[in-house]
C-alpha cells in the first residue's frame, strides 16, 4: 500500500473520496490502523466503521461495515492512515522498478480477479486481439497495456489487485488478463506491439465476406464511378455489414468509406476524389494480402467493437470541421491522460437548402448543454462513455447530468509524456516502426499530440497550396514545421493561427504530429497561449488578413515523380480500367518513363505491367496488376516523405 500515490489512489475511486478521507485525517478522525500476521490491514475508525483490506488484493476486496455501496472513503482513509504511519517511508527518486506484470501466471489472474474474468478473457483470446504495451522507464514508470478499446495500467509494482482501467467495472477482470497476457506475449518475442491468441484458419462466413468485398472493389475498379449506381451502393453497404459481423473491422470501415466517396461522387461534393477512391480500393486488397501474416492487426481485432468505459476525464485539444453542402461535421479531439491515448467525437449536423454555416457559426450549437467552442477547449468528466475499437467515443446523451464541462485551464501542461511532446525528434524515435499506412488500424486520432513551444522562427503563407507554415522549435531545441490548409468552412482559421503564433505567451500547439519529407511535421487543430486556447477552424472571420509570403519550397524529384504516377493510377480508377481515355494511358506510360529516370525502376516496372496486360489481355486481367502497382507506389512515397 506503501506505492499508492494519491493519483493512484483518485483513479481507483476518484478525487473527491480522496480529499474527503485526507480531511478526516487532519481532523482527527482517521483510523485507528493494526496489521495482522498474515499481512491484513484493518482500520477501526471513531464512529465504529470498520474496514479491513486483505494482503494482496485491491481496495475492492476490501470489507467495510459502512453503508455506501462502493468505493468508499474509509478505505481511502485507511491506506493514507497505513501510509502516514508506516515506519519506512519509500525515499524520493528511489531506483526504478522494472518488471513486467507478465511474469503473472494464470492461477495468479485467477485468485485475483476470478475464474469468470479468466474464462470470458479466454473466449476473446480464441478469437484473437491485438496490443501494444509500454514498458517502464525512468520518465513513466508505470507499464501499461493499449488494448482495442481501452487501456489497462499497473501502477503497483507486483500487485494485480490494484491494476486500473478505463473500462467499465464489470469488464476490469477480463481487460486486466487480457494485459497480462499480452504483456507475457511481448515479453517472450521481445516486442512491443503483439497479436495474441486467435484462430488459425480464417472462419468461412469471414472468408465468403471479404471475397464479395474484393469483388465489389474489383467491379468498382473496372467501371468507374460513373456506372456505380444506387444498386451498387447498396451492394457496398450490405458488404460493409456482413464485414463488421464477421469481426473484419478494418475491411468493413474501408468499405463503408468507400461507399461515401460514391455518395460524395454522386452529390457533386467536393469530399470524393480519385486520390481517396485509389487509396481504399488498394487497402482492400493490400489487407486481404496481408492478412496472412497477421489476421488480428491487419483486418481488425476480434475484441468487441464498443466498451463501456467508467467515470473517465477528457482533455480537449480542439476540433475540427467539415462538411458538404448537405451537412458538417464536428471532429472533437481529447486527452485521456489515464490512458495516455487521444480519442474523438463525432457530430454531424444536416443542413437545409439556404444553410451555409462555417466554423464560428458552428462554435454556438450546444453539445452535452455547452456551445462547441467551450467542449473543444475543456475539461469533461463522464460516468457515460463509450469507446470504439477506432478510438472513437460516444458520450451518452441520456445521462447530461452524469457528464460535467468544465474550462481546461493549464490542463495541456499536466498530460503524460506520452500526449505532452517536449522533445518531437525523440518522441518519434520511440514510437518506432509502424506497418505500411493501407495495413494499418484504422484508429482515429492515433498522431494527435500536444507539443512545447519554445520558439516560433517564421511564419508565411503559400498562396499556391493555400497554406501557411511556420517553423517553431520545441524546448529539446528541435525545430518543426507547421503547415495548416485553407478550410473554406473556415475562412476566419488562418488568420487566427497566425495571430495566435505570433503571440508572445505562446505556449503549446496540439495537432497530428509525424514526418513529410524527412522533417517533423505538424498539422494543428488548437494554439494554448497566455489567453487561453484558440481552436482556428471555430475562430471568427473572413480570412482577410494580409499574412506574410512563405518560402517557396519545391517538391524533390523523387515525390514529384511518384505523385504524378499516383495520380494517373488514381484517374484509371475514376474512369474505369474498361473506359480509360487516351489521356490517361499516355499519363501511365509517362508516369513510369519519369519514374525511371529518378531512379525507381522498380516501380516503373508495376506502371509497365499494367500498361502492358491492359493492352494485350484486356482490362479484367490488368485489376491485379493496377493494385499492384498502386500498393507499391503508396507505400514507397510513405517511406521516402517519412525518411526525406
Amino acid at each position: 500500500m506503501l506505492a499508492l500515490t494519491p493519483d493512484t489512489l483518485a483513479s481507483l475511486a476518484n478525487r473527491g473520496l480522496v480529499k474527503r478521507a485526507d480531511k478526516d485525517l487532519a481532523a482527527g478522525s482517521g483510523p485507528e490502523v493494526t496489521t495482522g500476521d498474515d499481512g491484513t490491514v484493518r482500520g477501526t475508525f471513531p464512529d465504529g466503521t470498520v474496514t479491513v483490506l486483505p494482503p494482496g488484493r485491491g481496495l475492492d476486496a476490501a470489507d467495510c461495515t459502512c453503508a455506501a455501496a462502493g468505493m468508499c472513503r474509509h478505505r481511502i482513509a485507511l491506506v493514507l492512515a497505513y501510509q502516514r504511519g508506516a515506519p519506512q517511508q519509500p525515499a524520493a527518486g528511489e531506483p526504478l522498478v522494472d518488471w513486467s506484470p507478465g511474469a503473472f501466471d494464470d492461477d495468479a489472474l485467477a485468485a485475483a480477479l476470478g475464474r469468470t474474468a479468466l474464462t470470458a478473457a479466454q473466449r476473446v483470446r480464441g478469437r484473437g486481439y491485438t496490443a501494444r504495451v509500454h514498458r517502464p522507464t525512468a520518465d513513466d514508470p508505470v507499464p501499461r497495456v493499449e488494448l482495442p478499446t481501452c487501456t489497462v495500467r499497473f501502477p503497483v509494482p507486483r500487485a494485480l489487485g490494484y491494476a486500473l482501467t478505463d473500462a467499465a467495472a464489470a469488464l476490469r477482470g477480463e481487460v486486466v488478463t487480457l494485459a497480462v497476457w499480452a504483456f507475457r506475449a511481448a515479453d517472450a518475442q521481445r516486442t512491443t506491439e503483439v497479436c495474441v491468441g486467435g484462430r488459425t484458419t480464417t472462419p468461412p462466413a469471414a472468408v465468403e465476406a471479404m471475397r464479395a468485398a474484393l469483388a465489389l472493389a474489383d467491379e468498382l475498379l473496372l467501371d468507374g464511378v460513373r456506372h456505380a449506381g444506387p444498386v451498387f451502393a447498396g451492394s457496398l453497404r450490405r458488404a460493409g455489414r456482413a464485414l463488421a459481423a464477421t469481426s473484419l473491422h478494418w475491411p468493413a470501415g474501408a468499405v463503408e468509406e468507400l461507399r461515401e466517396q460514391l455518395d460524395a461522387y454522386t452529390a457533386r461534393e467536393t469530399r470524393y476524389t480519385p486520390e481517396r477512391l485509389a487509396l481504399l480500393l488498394a487497402e482492400l486488397h493490400a489487407r486481404h494480402r496481408a492478412a496472412g501474416h497477421d489476421p488480428a492487426g491487419v483486418l481488425g481485432t476480434a475484441e468487441a467493437p464498443v466498451t463501456p468505459l467508467r467515470r473517465v476525464r477528457l482533455v480537449a485539444l480542439g476540433c475540427r470541421i467539415g462538411g458538404t453542402a448537405r451537412d458538417r461535421t464536428a471532429e472533437t479531439y481529447f486527452a485521456h491522460a489515464d490512458a495516455g491515448i487521444a480519442l474523438v467525437l463525432r457530430s454531424r449536423w444536416d443542413l437545409t437548402e439556404d444553410q451555409r454555416p462555417t466554423g464560428h457559426d458552428l462554435s454556438g450549437r450546444r453539445l452535452l448543454g455547452s456551445p462547441l467552442h467551450a467542449l473543444a477547449t475543456a475539461n469533461v468528466v463522464s460516468e457515460h462513455t463509450t469507446r470504439a475499437a477506432d478510438r472513437t467515443v460516444t458520450l451518452s446523451r441520456g445521462r447530461i447530468a452524469a457528464t460535467s464541462v468544465t474550462p481546461a485551464g493549464s490542463a495541456w501542461t499536466e498530460l503524460p509524456r506520452t500526449l505532452l511532446v517536449r522533445d518531437t525528434a525523440a518522441h518519434l524515435r520511440a514510437a518506432g516502426e509502424r506497418p505500411p499506412r493501407l495495413i494499418r488500424p484504422r484508429v482515429a486520432a492515433d498522431d494527435v499530440r500536444v507539443v512545447m513551444v519554445d520558439a516560433v522562427e517564421e511564419i508565411g503563407y503559400d498562396p499556391a497550396a493555400q497554406r501557411l507554415e511556420a517553423v517553431l522549435r520545441d524546448p529539446a531545441g528541435n525545430g518543426f514545421h507547421l503547415h495548416a490548409e485553407y478550410n473554406p468552412l473556415c475562412p476566419g482559421g488562418l488568420d487566427a493561427l497566425a495571430a495566435a503564433l505570433a503571440d508572445d505567451g505562446l505556449r503549446a500547439v496540439s495537432g497530428m504530429l509525424g514526418r513529410s519529407r524527412g522533417r517533423i511535421v505538424l498539422d494543428p487543430l488548437a494554439v494554448l497561449t497566455a489567453d487561453g486556447v484558440t481552436v482556428p477552424d471555430l475562430a471568427p472571420g473572413v480570412g482577410d488578413s494580409a499574412l506574410e509570403a512563405a518560402a517557396h519550397r519545391p517538391p524533390d524529384p523523387v515525390t514529384a515523380a511518384l505523385r504524378a504516377a499516383l495520380t494517373a493510377l488514381a484517374d484509371a480508377a475514376h474512369q474505369g480500367l474498361r473506359h480509360l481515355t487516351p489521356a490517361t494511358r499516355t499519363a501511365l506510360t509517362d508516369g513510369a518513363d519519369r519514374l525511371r529516370r529518378t531512379g525507381l525502376n522498380g516501380a516503373a516496372a508495376r506502371l509497365d505491367d499494367l500498361t502492358r496486360t491492359l493492352h494485350v489481355e484486356g482490362a479484367p486481367a490488368a485489376v491485379p496488376h493496377w493494385v499492384t502497382a498502386q500498393i507499391r507506389l503508396t507505400t514507397t512515397l510513405d517511406l521516402h516523405q517519412e525518411d526525406g
